[in-house]
């Protein structure tokens, strides 16, 4: 049997890639089966950093206060002529709604008077 050098997180016996260490025990080799300590990951090291999200309020607030059609549309905005006012823009979304070797349903919405309508794609 050949012995492999001492390189943290791998069986000195096999060279194979050992499996994550347990809060408490031994390890185990998938591939030959012998039951190592927790010594052999000596010298490995895992260094990460989360990063969060932050909260900015300043950039909420500036949000609110401008009042476009954009901040107002329920999605992008095109021109299309609303039925009931007769306003020229709407903003859509769509879904797939039907199965799925059939078009997606489009949802307008007017940006002035808010009605909606549906349209099979």
């Amino acid at each position: 049997m050949e012995i492999f050098n001492n390189r943290p997180g791998f069986c000195p016996s096999c060279g194979s890639i050992l499996p994550p260490l347990q809060v408490k025990g031994n390890v185990f080799c998938y591939n030959c089966k012998q039951e190592f300590s927790p010594d052999v990951y000596i010298g490995e090291t895992s260094e990460y950093t989360i990063h969060f999200n932050s909260f900015d309020p300043r950039k909420i607030s500036k949000k609110v206060t401008q009042k476009s059609e954009a901040a107002e549309a329920d999605g992008p905005v095109v021109e299309r002529k609303c039925p009931k006012c007769g306003n020229d823009k709407m903003s859509y979304a769509t879904l797939q709604l039907r199965s799925a070797d059939e078009g997606q349903t489009v949802f307008f919405t007017c940006l002035k008077c808010k009605y909606k309508e549906s349209e099979n794609s």
